[in-house]
């Protein structure tokens, strides 16, 4: 179980932490989406909200993460709720003006944080995990001697040796080749932080060291003084050699085509035996299946030694080894017609995505490490019929997984809020997909938590971090 950390944004005194308590939308504004003529809004607050009108009784359809910009329309709506305007913005909603946003587009927060979020693909920044030796915050770029004096003598010499072995341990394919500092940094003016975002400490060139176990997101990957850095989402500078990047797990589920449906099976084994028949109709080995691959069975069995699956390219595989996601023998009343929704089984630490009755998507998960214990008691996730009533591009959260919890996990990718602080997301910080594993929360691998966040509802329009709705999102059934 986790949660999200609350951000304070302009016209309200915290972020949408999970709770059932999120207020309905109203309606849409007339003539939206509209086409843009050039006007635009950037945000310059970690959330800054857009909310569905401009009156007192304003309620919030998402928000915007900082750097990010929206088209908007004028003429601005002045009131006492926004002094420097409210503005249409696509594709529905107002934002205001003022410390939150701004339409000066070369402002220090905006052009820091130019960098967006990937989506649909994976993991949708580079990440790392900090070591026992947490890297320092640094607000500016360090010069070599200011790098020596908090970090003693040794440390630059590290750095090289750490770049040196980038491409021996495979990093290079991850931060690719960091290129100069980008142009807004400077050696003398520190970085402007986005508006709901404190810098706690000032020491000469750094605020202090992150926590052990922390999690970054990197908007950027460049080099300095013969060192790597990166720069986090919140615009802190850290130097990679003293963090462990990130890996992104490969691990996928299986998309089902038009005429595919159930059993779906994912190898468990280290080696797996594929098979085709021969002339006279009995098994003959002819190649292999990799660790956790899936593969879309026909539902036909046969014997001989085991019970053995066919495949639907035509070949066959032996049940033991494998994880084989069945045919469901019944479906719940709201699977009629195209409804999506989401079935979990914890015991099979599956999840396979519907459209009616039409399987599409399959896959396997990490839930709560309390398996089927009491939520209320041990680390499991939650049973029963739920719906998805939050959705963050990225969420900072704390208190997860197998680490003490007085760290924060920066931008956990695809977060989709289902019941309390119960998700679905994406996970960078472990890769045993198929294992209880979590505090109870339901953990996909990146590839997968890209791929369902798009599919489900409600959606997030492309230039948006995140949006909140209690009554139009998709139904998630959580069943032991």
């Amino acid at each position: 179980l986790v949660s999200a950390a609350s951000s304070a944004a302009p016209g309200a005194s915290a972020g949408p932490g999970p709770g059932p308590d999120i207020p309905t939308p109203g309606s849409i504004e007339d003539n939206l989406p509209f086409s843009p003529d050039g006007t635009k809004i950037a945000s310059i607050a970690w959330r800054n909200w857009v909310y569905t009108d401009t009156g007192r009784d304003r309620t919030r359809y998402g928000y915007l993460r900082a750097g990010q910009l929206v088209d908007a329309r004028a003429p601005a709506l002045v009131n006492d709720g926004c002094e420097g305007g409210w503005y249409r913005v696509n594709p529905r909603g107002f934002v205001c003006v003022g410390k939150g946003a701004t339409q000066d587009l070369t402002h220090p927060v905006v052009v820091a944080s130019s960098a967006r979020p990937v989506r649909g693909h994976g993991l949708p920044y580079v990440y790392s995990m900090s070591t026992e030796q947490p890297p320092l915050l640094y607000f500016r770029l360090a010069k070599k001697d200011e790098i020596e004096k908090v970090e003693g003598d040794g440390a630059l010499a590290t750095a090289a040796r750490y770049r040196a072995a980038m491409s021996m341990n495979g990093l290079s394919k991850v931060l690719g080749d960091p290129g100069p500092p980008p142009e807004f940094l400077s050696e003398s003016r520190p970085l402007e932080k986005p508006y709901g975002v404190e810098r706690k400490l000032h020491f000469s060139v750094h605020a202090g060291r992150a926590s052990t176990g922390s999690g970054f997101a990197m908007a950027r990957v460049f080099s300095h003084e013969g060192r790597v850095w990166g720069l986090t989402t919140e615009l802190d500078i850290i130097a990679l050699d003293r963090t462990k990047v990130v890996r992104p797990s490969a691990f996928r589920g299986v998309e089902l085509g038009e005429g595919e449906t159930l059993p779906v099976a994912f190898i468990e084994s280290h080696f797996a035996q594929r098979y085709k028949l021969n002339e006279a109709g009995q098994l003959a080995a002819d190649g292999s299946y990799r660790h956790r691959e899936g593969v879309k069975l026909t539902g036909q069995t046969r014997g001989g030694g085991g019970t053995f699956y066919e495949t639907r390219d035509g070949f066959w595989m032996a049940a033991e080894g494998a994880r084989i996601l069945p045919v469901r023998d019944s479906f719940p009343s709201f699977a009629t017609g195209t409804r999506k929704w989401v079935d979990i089984s914890i015991r099979a630490q599956s999840l396979v995505a519907y459209m009616g009755t039409k399987p599409v998507y399959a896959t396997l998960v990490s839930t709560g490490r309390g398996g089927l214990g009491d939520p209320e008691k041990v680390h499991a996730t939650v049973r029963g019929t739920f719906m998805v009533y939050q959705k963050h591009v990225t969420a900072t959260m704390d208190g997860e997984e197998d680490k003490r919890d007085s760290f924060a996990l920066l931008d956990v990718p695809f977060v989709q809020y289902f019941h309390k602080g119960y998700a679905l997301h994406g996970t960078y910080w472990h890769d045993e997909f198929g294992k209880v594993r979590s505090h109870g929360c339901v953990n996909l691998s990146p590839i997968d938590s890209a791929w369902l966040f798009e599919w489900t509802d409600p959606s997030v329009p492309a230039e948006w971090h995140g949006v909140l709705n209690k009554d139009r999102g998709t139904v998630v059934v959580v069943r032991p």
